[in-house]
């Protein structure tokens, strides 16, 4: 059992670690094509930039070593001068022995040693030693560099390193050199900056700052403005699939851009044509079958009536009207929410104010109150559809009367049809009712004849105009159906070409 247990957490911990790591890629990793190509073209640059750091380190290595260099090899040619012209050897290796001190060498050797294999930095030391050294004695004074590195300010060699750490760091240099008779003369000196003075740290600021922090800045910078401009052929794509949702009957997209962009935006004004046609083909086949079916429907009337049981002409009756009114509402469906007209800027006030003057004529009590600031961006027809299907239903279920508020705001505007009826109760009743032909057992639907769809053609024109409509017990009595429809720029709203409209 200890070791099941056990076991089990070991399993039980992995699998948070997991998690945890799932998490922690979930949040450093961008969700959009922008920012992760943002990312990528920056931590490239990052990273060719560490890669070719050396090359900053080697010209400041140089730079460090210069000036020692040529005060080094400038001493050591005036000392080959003298020793050259003494001729004895005892008096030569005394002179020797007098020109040095504590940080300057030098020893008669017999014959040089295995030049090592020199670097980049190494071989640019020697040739500059090495025409120091022409300059002051002239030309034909072999000159071996055996050793050349940086000390720090305690004499440590550190070599790089001493740049970021020291005032003033010095250059150690072990120079082989011939003199004029074919000794060979050993040099080991240290030589510093004279009199030039870096402050610790300095180098590695100016680094960082200088071109990590500036160059990422700019390379940011130029990858915020690159990708944004690369990936504005999608955006506008995306922009227009979503638009495709809400108005079928939109412009086509422009094919411009890249290949795959322009490849994009074909396919899509493609299907945008089939759905068109797709849609147009249904509507026709269901007002032709609407249209047919009427002859068959009036021929069962007419049998119906010859029926000598009166119960049973009846329900026939009952059947016939049924079904016809269940044709005319799917037909009514169909053509509801399908957008067939140009956007325009709708006046609410002026739809509201025709609509109650049309109920008022029936006889049926709707109040309007508010008003809405300006005009909304909409389609005339089936925002008037909507509006009325949601006052029929309020007047329909709720005692004969509805009421109609509107909210406006910089960025929406709200319209509340609230009635007086019972309401909708029930888990998930207010989202059902929704589907179409769903109707709510009961007193909401109790000899009214409905066939289910008013809601469900409101809904979808409510979501053709990128709003929402929701359905909201009220808690004195009643329901408020709620329609939101957002409020768009000037430039959106004429984007189909057409006029202003108040309806």
């Amino acid at each position: 059992m200890k070791s099941r247990t056990a076991a089990d957490d070991g399993t039980g911990w992995a699998a948070r670690a997991r998690a945890v790591a799932r998490a922690c890629r979930s949040y450093a990793w961008p969700h959009t094509l922008f920012g992760r190509l943002v990312i990528i073209l920056v931590a490239g640059m990052f990273a060719g930039q560490l890669l070719t750091s050396t090359i900053w380190f080697e010209t400041h290595d140089n730079r460090a070593l210069e000036i020692p260099v040529r005060l080094f090899a400038s001493r050591l040619a005036d000392s080959v001068r003298l020793l050259d012209a003494t001729t004895d050897r005892e008096a030569r290796r005394a002179l020797a022995s007098r020109l040095g001190d504590a940080h300057y060498t030098l020893t008669l050797i017999d014959g040089p040693a295995a030049e090592p294999p020199l670097n980049v930095a190494g071989r640019a030391t020697r040739d500059l030693l090495a025409s120091v050294m022409r300059e002051r004695l002239g030309a034909g004074v072999p000159v071996r560099l055996v050793e050349a590195r940086l000390r720090d300010d305690r004499g440590r060699p550190r070599g790089i390193l001493a740049l970021f750490d020291s005032c003033m760091p010095m250059g150690e240099f072990r120079v082989e050199t011939q003199l004029a008779d074919g000794t060979w003369l050993d040099a080991h000196g240290l030589e510093g900056q004279a009199g030039m003075v870096f402050e610790p740290h300095a180098l590695v600021l100016d680094y960082l700052l200088r071109i990590y922090f500036v160059r990422l800045l700019a390379v940011f910078a130029f990858a915020l403005v690159a990708v944004r401009f690369a990936v504005g052929p999608l955006r506008q794509l995306a922009d227009a699939a979503r638009a495709l949702g809400r108005d079928i009957h939109r412009p086509p997209l422009p094919e411009t851009g890249p290949l795959e962009v322009r490849s994009a935006a074909r396919s899509l004004n493609s299907m945008q044509q089939q759905l068109i046609e797709s849609i147009g083909t249904r509507t026709r086949v269901l007002a032709a079958v609407s249209h047919d079916l009427r002859s068959p429907i009036t021929r069962l009337r007419l049998r119906a009536e010859m029926l000598g049981d009166a119960e049973a002409r009846e329900r026939f009756r009952t059947d016939l009207a049924d079904m016809e009114a269940m044709v005319q509402a799917t037909l009514e469906f169909v053509q509801g929410v399908e957008v067939t007209q140009a956007r325009h800027n709708v006046d609410i006030d002026s739809l509201l104010r025709a609509l109650g003057d049309d109920y008022a004529e029936a006889g049926e009590a709707v109040s309007v109150e508010g008003r809405a600031a300006r005009p909304v961006p909409g389609y005339p027809r089936n925002l008037k559809r909507c509006l009325q299907n949601l006052i029929d239903n309020a007047i329909r279920y709720g005692g004969g009367r509805a009421a109609v508020c509107v909210e406006d705001s910089v960025r929406e505007l709200r319209i509340v049809v609230s009635d007086d009826g019972p309401g909708i109760h029930g888990e998930g009743m207010l989202e059902r009712v929704f589907e179409p032909y769903f109707r709510v057992a009961g007193s909401r639907n109790a000899a009214t004849g409905g066939t289910g769809l008013g809601l469900s053609i409101a809904r979808t024109i409510a979501v053709a105009h990128g709003g929402t409509l929701v359905l909201r017990n009220r808690a004195q009595g009643g329901l408020d159906a709620i329609l939101t429809l957002p409020r768009e720029a000037a430039s959106a709203q004429r984007n189909d070409g057409g006029p202003d409209e108040g309806v």
